[in-house]
């Protein structure tokens, strides 16, 4: 399957959507805007999946999409955006790098990730090569958000992006277990929990989920 034909040009505008999501992750500042653009980006993840599974003729992607779609659409967006109503952080956060320098490099990822995709999956179909390299981008720009964003829910966004492209190069392969899916879905919301708890403790002790106010604290005693 090449450009021109429905099931790749399909896939590739589903995943398409998810990288430009990744980067309006990385281009807003507000919290609330933020979790809403993981939101959309769980959808997209789960329509991608089920056209995965549609052009794949694999039953289990559609379970995968389900899962995708009350996950990560739903329910997790739904759970952060309870943690900022408990915290009350309803207002913008400060960023370690600036929103330009973020998204230069953002591009310099997702160049960096086609380099090294599409060479390594040469005899691969197009389909499967474009899938991992947006998903490579997607998992490289959520590390990204990471690593720029102070405020502790901001990484837990990061975190839950790293995880939607990684599920989005799962569902790209023919063949891969469902098991494989769901048990990296399990991992990354046992993630979600301990991530929360840490967030919590973090405002408890320090009245701020600013991790840039922890550091002069490191190596004290609780």
């Amino acid at each position: 399957m090449t450009f021109g034909q429905l099931p790749y040009d399909v896939a590739h505008l589903l995943g398409g959507g998810m990288l430009l999501l990744s980067f309006m992750l990385l281009y807003q500042r507000r919290i609330a805007a933020v979790i809403n653009a993981l939101a959309m980006q769980g959808a997209i993840l789960a329509a991608a999946a089920a056209w995965q599974g549609f052009v794949q003729a694999a039953p289990q992607l559609y379970l995968t999409a389900l899962i995708a779609l009350a996950a990560k659409a739903v329910l997790i967006p739904l759970a952060l955006r309870l943690a900022i109503r408990r915290l009350d952080l309803h207002r913008a956060a400060e960023t370690a790098l600036g929103i330009g320098p973020s998204l230069m490099a953002g591009v310099a990822l997702v160049a960096l990730a086609i380099l090294v995709v599409l060479p390594i999956t040469a005899g691969a179909h197009a389909i499967a090569r474009e899938d991992m390299a947006l998903a490579l981008s997607v998992v490289l720009l959520g590390m990204l958000m990471m690593i720029t964003r102070r405020n502790a829910i901001l990484q837990v966004v990061g975190l839950m992006s790293m995880e939607n492209g990684l599920i989005l190069a799962a569902v790209g392969v023919t063949g891969m277990p469902l098991v494989v899916e769901l048990s990296t879905a399990a991992l990354v919301m046992v993630l979600l929990v301990v991530a929360g708890v840490f967030v919590f403790q973090i405002r408890e002790r320090f009245d701020t989920v600013d991790i840039g106010l922890v550091e002069p604290h490191r190596g004290e005693q609780p």
